[in-house]
């Protein structure tokens, strides 16, 4: 189960990674899906270091579980609020963030069962 935790986890890491790495260099098309949303450009930054805090979190919690908890935790809550967002608007490109947030619980859920 353990392999299966680091491989979700792994991947996981990886896409908030490349997410925030979108945020910083404020990809055009990224810009204009947050702003249908309500983050201003300028507040894009705080998003990515909140990605990359979960990814590191993430990372370091495939060596001891309880932080793999808790990082997934506040991922899949950043994921939740991401979601709501999209829904609030009525925005119908909600699918990446839907398939981040399923990846979240997948790995709270993989972190929590296998200690």
């Amino acid at each position: 189960m353990f392999i299966a935790a680091a491989i979700v986890s792994s991947l996981l890491a990886l896409a908030l990674v490349a997410s925030a790495r979108a945020k910083l260099v404020r990809d055009p098309q990224l810009v204009k899906g947050m702003a249908r949303v309500g983050v201003p450009e300028d507040k894009l930054w705080l998003l990515a270091t909140a990605e990359i805090a979960g990814a590191a979190g993430i990372v370091a919690g495939l060596f001891w579980w309880p932080i793999g908890v808790v990082a997934a935790t506040a991922v899949v809550l950043y994921f939740v609020g991401a979601v709501a967002s999209y829904l609030r608007v009525n925005d119908r490109t909600i699918a990446p963030a839907l398939v981040m947030l399923v990846a979240a619980v997948a790995v709270l859920v993989l972190r929590a069962t296998t200690t």
